[in-house]
């Protein structure tokens, strides 16, 4: 026998429903799909990889998210390097002193760099090009050592007037910090750390005695802003894995555990948007049993469920890791694979069909069962090609197998439609 890339089982009514979804799909709301969300590169520095760890128990795209949002919340990156540019400018219009004019040259410089890298890694992100990710973190540190360092001068130089601008600008800079990076919160204490560490060593030898109120109250400023943020982390992360498992569990089928045909939907969607190479050249498989109802009838819906999932473990067993296997209904199965051609995707079709139509033994049914399997496939060679026509032709490809007496495959010419 030969099988499909795509298996597909059920009635017609099943079929219909599914292909119904697909024209929803298509032509409503959800076919204006979001572009797939910008990557960030990991930290490669020790300093920097250590900054920003966030547990050893916290899955690859989560870690992702949590580096991504440390590029995020632009306006708060904004109205920080707008804020600290014109404090220093005020307080070095106030005393036109060298300490202050350069420490405003230096401000502007790293406002400028700052954006710079952010603007360049956010660029490299959606392109999937590698992004200035350690320059980032470091020139974050470099931009929160500067704000504490006016502070300081300030204080050591008995200014009271720009102390007072500065030192309530370094606490409201603690407070975007704090919410700006919460992905990070071991960075988000070493900014806050550089930010508010030169007051207390100001207000420890500034000229005034009256400063040293500072000194007492930074540190636990410093604690509480630290403890917030690893509090803030601590929920997001609690809340992203929920919405991760949310996300699986609407994509999985109950009964077998293979993805539902949310999933297989997404699946084709993301493919069809892709531009990778393995795009060009994939496989739809639709494949549907052959004399499941009988068994069904005969043996109850029981047996018909573990019968189902058995078959499932025997296609997900003839795939590559890569591949993805989807339940959408009924005896209906679908699979997916990339970068495929014929000649593989007929191999792969043959090895799940001998797997599938092997005799079944269940409990308390005293002879094995044997099911066959009918197998259309679909190949797509294009660079956008359009879901609803895969999923129709690989359809159509089933029905001819079956008509043909089922137990077989049947390929639909290349699909071609970029």
């Amino acid at each position: 026998m030969q099988c499909g890339f795509l298996v597909c089982s059920g009635t017609d009514s099943n079929r219909f429903v599914f292909r119904q979804t697909i024209a929803r799909r298509s032509t409503g709301p959800l076919s204006l799909m979001p572009r797939p969300a910008p990557t960030f590169t990991p930290p490669t520095w020790r300093l920097t990889r250590w900054l920003t760890a966030v547990g050893e128990d916290v899955p690859q795209e989560i870690r992702g998210a949590l580096l991504a949002s440390l590029f995020g919340t632009i306006p708060i990156f904004l109205g920080g390097v707008v804020n600290t540019i014109m404090i220093a400018g005020i307080i070095a219009w106030l005393k036109p002193e060298p300490v202050y004019t350069y420490w405003l040259i230096f401000e502007t410089a790293l406002a400028l760099l700052r954006a710079y890298v952010l603007w360049a890694s956010l660029k490299a992100a959606r392109t999937g090009r590698r992004t200035l990710t350690d320059a980032y973190i470091i020139l974050a540190l470099a931009w929160a050592g500067s704000v504490g360092y006016g502070v300081f001068i300030t204080f050591m130089h008995g200014d009271w007037l720009p102390a007072t601008l500065a030192g309530v600008s370094c606490g409201a800079m603690a407070g975007g910090i704090c919410f700006r990076n919460y992905g990070a919160p071991r960075l988000v204490c070493a900014m806050i750390l550089l930010t508010l560490g030169p007051m207390c060593l100001g207000a420890m030898f500034s000229p005034e005695p009256s400063t040293l109120i500072a000194f007492i109250q930074v540190p636990f400023y410093f604690v509480a802003m630290g403890l917030a943020a690893v509090k803030l982390n601590k929920i997001l992360v609690s809340t992203m894995l929920a919405e991760r498992a949310n996300e699986l569990r609407a994509k999985q089928d109950p009964l077998t555990g293979l993805a539902n045909r949310t999933g297989i939907l997404d699946a084709v969607d993301a493919l069809c948007r892709a531009d990778a190479p393995q795009a060009h050249n994939a496989a739809l498989l639709y494949m549907d049993l052959d004399g499941f109802k009988t068994i069904n009838d005969a043996h109850g819906h029981t047996a018909g469920d573990r019968l189902l999932t058995i078959i499932a473990h025997r296609i997900q067993d003839s795939l590559r890791p890569e591949d993805l296997a989807a339940r959408i209904g009924g005896d209906e199965f679908v699979v997916l694979a990339r970068d495929m051609d014929q000649m593989t995707a007929r191999a792969l079709a043959d090895r799940v069909i001998r797997n599938v139509t092997a005799p079944v033994t269940l409990p308390g049914i005293p002879e094995d069962i044997c099911i066959g399997l009918s197998i259309g496939i679909a190949m797509v060679d294009g660079e956008h090609p359009d879901t609803d026509a895969l999923f129709d032709t690989a359809d159509q490809a089933l029905y001819r197998a079956k008509r043909a007496g089922g137990g077989r495959t049947e390929m639909q010419a290349a699909l071609r439609t970029a």
